[in-house]
């Protein structure tokens, strides 16, 4: 139990790789309502931690394997990404990558009814461009931004 003033934090996950980058958080919401805000794209900007996501999101409403989804971003520069839907679970799991080919990863574990714990990982393995991210520092950044998002997951979906 927490008590009042003590921060919400995610856990970090060792993951033994160096290229993996992973936090994970309890929620006290269902998974699908916490799926359902997952798959909305135009909803993103609301929790993400890296605050690189600006407006201009393009794509459905929801998400699907194979869903194309865009938004105008900022890191340094401003930029337009797109992304596309590469695992898909309903109600479990969601990841989507983008040309550079590194994945973002929801999984969702119902825990009960009304609690589910929510895993975010940022996979880079398959990235074309590891000289990019090395240079851009982006393994130990993307750590800490997996974990900020799923704080503000869990702030945005237990919000009353």
């Amino acid at each position: 139990m927490m008590t009042e003033g003590e921060k919400v934090r995610a856990e970090i996950i060792e993951t033994g790789d160096s290229k993996i980058k992973s936090a994970r958080i309890i929620i006290n919401a269902p998974a699908s309502k916490v799926f359902d805000l997952l798959a909305n794209p135009s909803r993103h900007k609301e929790i993400d931690g890296s605050n690189t996501i600006q407006n201009g999101i393009s794509g459905p409403d929801r998400l699907s394997l194979g869903s194309k989804f865009g938004m105008a971003m900022h890191l340094g520069i401003d930029y337009r990404i797109t992304n596309t839907v590469v695992e898909f679970e309903e109600n479990k799991l969601i990841a989507w990558r983008h040309l550079g080919r590194w994945r973002w990863r929801y999984e969702i574990r119902e825990i009960s009814p009304n609690q589910c714990e929510v895993t975010e990982t940022f996979d880079g393995r398959k990235s074309i461009s590891q000289s990019w991210l090395k240079f851009r520092k982006a393994y130990p950044w993307t750590q800490m931004v997996v974990a900020k998002t799923l704080v503000r997951l869990k702030e945005v979906m237990e919000a009353r």
